[in-house]
């Protein structure tokens, strides 16, 4: 196994020692070896896992796609990112009221999401110009 340093700011540190007191991981080592897999699941689905108890240690956590997702505000990107796509369709063929519908049926108007995609969407109106 290899052996990497890695520098976290003292906050951070402080609250995986809070993790580690509380029982919620055995280790700092399992915390960093567990968040580093869980990223990497989360970056790519053919990720294979090698973290001894992964499984074991996401079900006591009682970590899924859902909560996941309530907590960075969508639905884990797939939703979110088709919703790009289809705004970059419509700002490519200049249908800006259709993507406009769009934004407006799926989103509400405070929404993250929703004023990323109507910058998005600003961008292909700035070009036509």
């Amino acid at each position: 196994m290899a052996k990497d340093t890695v520098r976290y700011p003292d906050e951070v540190v402080g609250a995986i020692d809070e993790l580690v007191d509380d029982g919620m991981f055995e280790s700092k080592s399992e915390f960093y070896r567990f968040s580093a897999e869980y990223v990497l699941t989360l970056i790519n689905t053919d990720h294979e896992v090698k973290t001894f108890n992964f499984d074991e240690i996401k079900s006591e956590l009682d970590i899924n796609e859902r909560d996941h997702a309530s907590v960075v505000g969508a639905d884990g990107g797939t939703f979110f990112l088709d919703a790009v796509i289809t705004i970059r369709k419509h700002g490519l063929r200049g249908e800006y009221e259709a993507a406009e519908r769009f934004i407006d049926t799926h989103y509400d108007s405070a929404d993250q999401e929703c004023i990323i995609l109507e910058e998005l969407l600003g961008t292909y109106r700035n070009k036509s110009v």
